[in-house]
């Protein structure tokens, strides 16, 4: 009789086990694709994430249909035990016409669900094809740089773009869509960028990825930018050393506090003007010439070539991205144009410091200050008082390190206080494409 029994057991617990793993996994494989909607082109590619927590992937298939036609884009069978698969893909080979079709996305699991064929999920992506780049037209007919210095191109584009603008090595200065149709971009010629290395783009990247051109003409001037012995004595590393000790707590030598400080900070906050330069209003809230700071005096120009010079010997080098201005002690800081308070408090060597954006990119910085009379978000007049001079960050005396920034990249402000300058390359240009829409 135990016999019976005891077989019984064994009979229900193995259909019970048989009955636990045939159901423990009933859920189909996670798919994810991006993009997963919308215009794609031909240089585009798309990011495929499939998944299957419970048993693992057995395959994967993604296969273009468009009138009937159906190519094979993805037939992947990973192996036993393998990681999610993730993967990029383009639709170059798939033959694809001008308009609307879409991606079918199978993945089946290693789950005994369904008699040992495993769960399977399947989506339908549809998507549009477009293979046509946008057509760029420049407006504007000349562009004339400085070494340093900015400029201004003006053009329309046949379609809504994911984004426009110039092109610049690494760089990128956006343009921005104006109320009359046209778009704006201002850029630089960087201090540091040869003449003949200057090679602007005019680019535009529509939604689906196609990348269309705007060829234009240009003339870049170079400049020669002065050379600066700045001598380091002991009384100024003392006096600064605390100061600079609260970015390097654990740096107690005063000259190593300052080449750290001068080194390791200036490259931080370059980096910081690249963000603040983003926050930026889509249309020009300056008017008219920027204003230099009444009853000053030049201490220190654009593009210097700074070395500092400590018992005789140079221990740095650096570059001056600015004016710097001097007057009284605790001088009145102004707005130099409408703007906007985009940033406003202490940041490495510009010590208290104020930055104001004035749209399209442009932003205008205030540093060295010993008092900061705006916050963030504040909108102000120009000659508004933004604070007082001082000698906070990296300065040895009382007053306004004063810089002009076009999308994060330093240019010089004797352009934007020049009305002739802004006449010829900003306001004139202006007035032209409006015309010509």
């Amino acid at each position: 009789m135990k016999k019976p029994i005891l077989l019984m057991t064994v009979l229900v617990i193995a259909l019970a086990t048989g009955a636990f793993y045939y159901f423990s996994d009933t859920r189909g494989p996670q798919i994810l694709l991006n993009p997963d909607s919308g215009s794609v082109a031909p240089g585009r590619s798309l990011r495929l994430s499939a998944s299957d927590p419970g048993s693992g992937l057995r395959s994967l298939r993604v296969e273009a249909i468009q009138k009937g036609k159906t190519v094979v884009l993805v037939d992947e069978a990973p192996a036993v035990d393998s990681p999610p698969q993730e993967m990029t893909f383009t639709l170059e080979k798939a033959g694809l016409e001008e308009g609307p079709f879409e991606l079918l996305i199978t993945a089946v699991d290693r789950s005994i669900y369904h008699f040992g064929s495993g769960n399977t999920t399947s989506i339908r992506v549809p998507l549009e094809w477009d293979s046509a780049p946008p057509e760029v037209t420049v407006l504007s007919t000349s562009h004339n740089f400085n070494q340093g210095g900015a400029g201004l191109i003006l053009y329309t584009l046949s379609e809504e773009v994911e984004k426009s603008g110039i092109e610049l090595g690494e760089r990128f200065f956006p343009g921005y869509k104006q109320p009359e149709g046209f778009y704006a971009a201002l850029f630089a010629l960087p201090h540091d960028l040869a003449t003949d290395e200057f090679k602007p783009r005019l680019v535009a990247v529509d939604r689906a990825g196609n990348r269309g051109l705007g060829p234009f003409y240009y003339r870049a001037n170079s400049r020669t930018f002065a050379k600066t012995p700045i001598v380091l004595d002991a009384l100024f590393l003392e006096t600064k050393a605390p100061e600079f000790k609260l970015s390097f707590p654990e740096t107690d030598n005063p000259l190593d506090l300052f080449l750290r400080f001068n080194r390791e900070l200036r490259t931080a906050n370059r980096a910081s003007l690249l963000d603040y330069g983003r926050q930026t209003a889509t249309t020009p809230l300056w008017q008219g010439p920027f204003l230099r700071q009444p009853g000053t005096q030049t201490r220190g120009l654009f593009g210097e070539r700074r070395s500092y010079i400590h018992d005789k010997t140079v221990v740095d080098e650096q570059v001056h991205l600015g004016i710097d201005l001097a007057s009284v002690s605790h001088a009145p800081v102004q707005a130099a144009n409408n703007g906007k308070v985009v940033f406003a408090g202490t940041l490495g060597i510009y010590g208290k410091c104020v930055i104001l954006d004035h749209g399209l990119g442009l932003q205008s910085l205030y540093g060295h200050l010993s008092q900061i009379g705006v916050k963030e978000g504040d909108e102000v007049k120009k000659g508004e008082l933004l604070g007082r001079s001082g000698m906070s960050g990296m300065a040895g005396g009382d007053h306004l390190h004063f810089g002009m920034i076009v999308s994060g990249v330093p240019v010089n402000p004797l352009e934007w206080w020049d009305a002739s300058w802004l006449k010829n390359n900003i306001g004139d240009k202006w007035q032209a494409a409006g015309k010509a829409l």
